[in-house]
């Protein structure tokens, strides 16, 4: 049967090839100044009789309003009932049952005014729920606007709220409704839900109105919100026109569970069928399709995939699908793909609103994947100085992904620098399926809650440049048109994998390790070509990148991010503690458990041997324990501290040896700015320094390192000569406030660009 169905789809696209006809659509602005109201009835006279008196108080202002009563063949009565106590309410009686869709476009078709709100009939609204629906018909462009939905039921979950969303997902249409407070003025949803929405008559008859193939219900007001998006139109939600609704007030009392599914399994197999017009969709659908059906023999049905039963009664409606199919692909300008973007607050705002051309002052929304405050790790450091510094430059929003409660409390502090703050706690996800080609970090933030709240922080704002931090955040990069998309590679993620494979024990890990590498390969070349531009932490990591990708030459900064507010350091480059090492980073950070591991079984006892009282001070988030470190007696753990600059001031040398990973140290950075003399090994100084004492001591072998350790710690005039030239290299040109008004002016110069200055 799936065969059958992917055959004649096929076949009707070969013809379909052939025709390319299209339609050019309705442009018109409709009168706002009064509104039809339909509402489909059918053997509902007790809904009748406890809802409509509320419609005809919040329609009474206005004379040239009207109400339109459709009766669907009822045999309760309904027509009598409604002719004699509401006279004023306009009966249109039907001869037979035409489902909620019949019903509701014979309704519009009577209708006499441009826009016409349909309503279940268990549906009582506010007294003023009228008004600002006509208000957002405010252009050419709006097909249709749906109210806020309550259920008269306060205790039931609000399984419907009018703030519809729609995605493509696992071979098919996932639809749902988001219930959000923060939204209280007009913003995009996926479709209008029929009971409850006002339509732009010229359009929705343009469409040809709710398709019968969905009879008897459900689905036909998805599918036509569809057909308006791909129509190039726009599907508004307005939170201040409120209705509430009993829930299947006349569905479910009438028709039981199972058929109510049924039917929905069906109809969701058939809006596939009729709408979704690019085939990398289509060929998985059937896949699924197919497997879902066997899937459920075996195991029994679930609400999430098709049975044998919608199966069969889908491929009985065939002929009808590929009809509705055709029509369809006439009435389409945008691809399914753009339609699933434009119902996005982001998409939306890129595609519909015209930003200005060169704004004089940039709404920035800063994401990130991790908490920024207080700066706990070399990655937050970045971050929060670049946010201190880009709020003094533009209108800065911050959307931040924290990993614990506690994390709140000190992130009210970012309220103080930026215009808004949403930190949120990170959704769960930490399911690692191997059988997956994205890369587990990737998927670990992957979450529809983050995305949809990226996009309402980009509507809400009126963003003009989003700026994502670190590669997992790139699968959110949205192809904009007219905004702009930036990218912070804190480290090249395949790079960093491919230099910690020398360090994996375990043959079964190491397989691990090099698949992960092949998948974050795949991944992340092909995001970063999404992306407006690519900011790294330095020449070293541009250039890798462009070995495996040289169309990205003239797309990646790396002079914008990886710097430090230097002023904030006191420069001190006598009076240390003698024979004192520090090591300094967070152990969450692989490299830095790596590079501690290796300090200390084999370089620390070559220190030893030299400066017998020789101490390693550790300091960080999440030390290891002392017992798991060898010559523990000469390692002090002091853990966490407030604040780095106490112990960067302090100790005599600062210790970097990091073998793997990518990007460059802030830890470096720091004790440069600091004064403290610093050895490392080439790659912990990558994008710093190139050559053994110019800024730092360079050192890859055990031996050599712990030579110019001992060589620091023995000569303190050199040591601080060593440290006198580090810090003027990061005032010249590690300066954050000078990093960062050049980061503001390359955001200015991709504007320009895309909006064609």
């Amino acid at each position: 049967m799936t065969l059958i169905a992917a055959f004649a789809v096929a076949a009707a696209d070969l013809a379909a090839a052939v025709s390319r006809r299209r339609r050019m659509p309705s442009s018109s602005v409709p009168s706002t100044a009064a509104a039809s109201i339909v509402i489909p009835n059918w053997n509902g006279r007790d809904l009748l009789a406890k809802y409509l008196p509320s419609v005809i108080e919040a329609s009474a202002g206005n004379s040239a309003n009207e109400i339109i009563v459709v009766d669907n063949g009822s045999t309760d009565g309904s027509v009598e009932f409604v002719r004699e106590n509401f006279p004023r309410v306009r009966v249109l009686a039907l001869g037979e049952n035409l489902g909620f869709g019949g019903g509701s476009n014979a309704g519009i078709h009577a209708a006499r005014n441009d826009v016409a709100v349909l309503l279940n009939s268990d549906m009582r609204v506010e007294p003023g729920f009228l008004a600002p629906l006509l208000e957002a018909f405010t252009d050419e462009k709006v097909f249709a606007v749906s109210c806020q939905i309550f259920f008269s039921d306060p205790s039931k979950r609000r399984e419907e709220t009018g703030l519809a969303q729609g995605w493509w997902e696992h071979g098919g249409l996932r639809v749902g409704h988001r219930e959000d407070p923060d939204i209280v003025t007009l913003f995009p949803c996926f479709y209008g839900g029929g009971g409850s929405c006002a339509f732009h008559r010229e359009k929705f008859l343009e469409l040809g109105g709710f398709d019968e193939i969905f009879q008897p219900f459900y689905l036909e007001d998805t599918d036509l919100g569809y057909m308006a998006w791909k129509r190039g139109w726009k599907v508004l939600y307005q939170p201040r026109s409120v209705v509430y609704h009993e829930h299947r007030g006349t569905i479910g009392k009438r028709f039981s569970d199972a058929y109510i599914q049924g039917v929905l399994k069906k109809n969701f197999l058939l809006f596939t069928w009729k709408n979704i017009h690019e085939w990398r969709k289509l060929g998985p659908h059937f896949l699924s399709t197919a497997g879902g059906v066997i899937f459920s023999a075996i195991f029994g049905d679930s609400a999430d995939r098709p049975n044998l039963s919608g199966l069969w009664k889908a491929v009985r409606q065939l002929p009808g699908a590929l009809s509705a199919r055709r029509r369809a692909r006439s009435l389409s300008l945008v691809s399914d793909t753009e339609a699933f973007r434009r119902p996005l607050g982001g998409y939306f705002r890129d595609r519909f609103e015209a930003p200005e051309t060169d704004p004089e002052t940039l709404r920035v929304l800063f994401f990130s994947p991790y908490p920024i405050y207080p700066p706990t790790h070399g990655g937050a450091v970045f971050m929060y100085q670049t946010v201190r510094e880009l709020a003094n430059l533009c209108e800065l929003h911050l959307f931040i992904l924290l990993e614990y409660e506690s994390e709140y409390e000190p992130h009210r502090e970012l309220d103080r620098i930026a215009a808004s703050s949403l930190c949120i706690l990170r959704p769960e996800n930490k399911r690692k399926d191997i059988a997956s080609l994205q890369p587990n970090s990737v998927r670990e933030f992957r979450h529809r809650e983050t995305e949809w709240l990226l996009h309402r922080q980009l509507y809400l704002n009126r963003v003009d440049v989003l700026q994502l931090e670190y590669t997992t955040l790139g699968q959110y990069a949205p192809a904009f048109d007219r905004m702009a998309c930036v990218l912070f590679e804190h480290d090249v993620y395949f790079q960093s994998i491919a230099r910690a494979l020398p360090y994996i024990g375990g043959a079964m890990k190491r397989v691990k390790a090099r698949y992960e590498y092949l998948r974050a390969l795949r991944f992340e070349l092909p995001m970063l070509r999404k992306v407006d531009r690519i900011q790294v932490c330095s020449g070293a990591n541009a250039a890798y990148l462009l070995q495996f990708a040289p169309e990205l030459k003239g797309k990646i900064d790396d002079d914008l991010r990886a710097g430090i507010d230097t002023a904030s350091y006191s420069f001190q480059p006598d009076g240390r503690e003698p024979d004192t090492m520090l090591f300094l980073g967070s152990f969450r950070h692989v490299p830095n458990q790596e590079g501690l591991q290796w300090f200390t079984r084999e370089v620390l006892p070559r220190i030893l041997e030299k400066r017998p009282r020789a101490r390693l001070v550790v300091v960080g988030s999440e030390p290891p324990a002392r017992h798991s470190l060898p010559f523990h007696e000469a390692i002090e753990l002091r853990g966490f501290v407030e604040d780095v600059r106490e112990p960067l001031n302090r100790y005599a040398v600062f210790v970097c040896p990091i073998l793997s990973g990518s990007g460059m140290r802030v830890k470096l950075l720091e004790a440069f700015a600091a004064g403290i003399p610093v050895v490392s090994t080439s790659l912990g100084a990558e994008g710093l320094a190139g050559r053994d004492g110019e800024l730092c001591a360079l050192a890859d072998k055990p031996e050599a390192f712990a030579e110019k350790v001992v060589e620091l710690l023995m000569f303190r005039e050199k040591a601080a000569e060593l440290a006198v030239r580090a810090r003027a290299e990061v005032e010249t040109n590690k300066n954050m406030a000078v990093m960062t008004a050049r980061l503001a002016e390359s955001y200015r110069q991709v504007l320009r660009a895309k909006r064609k200055l």
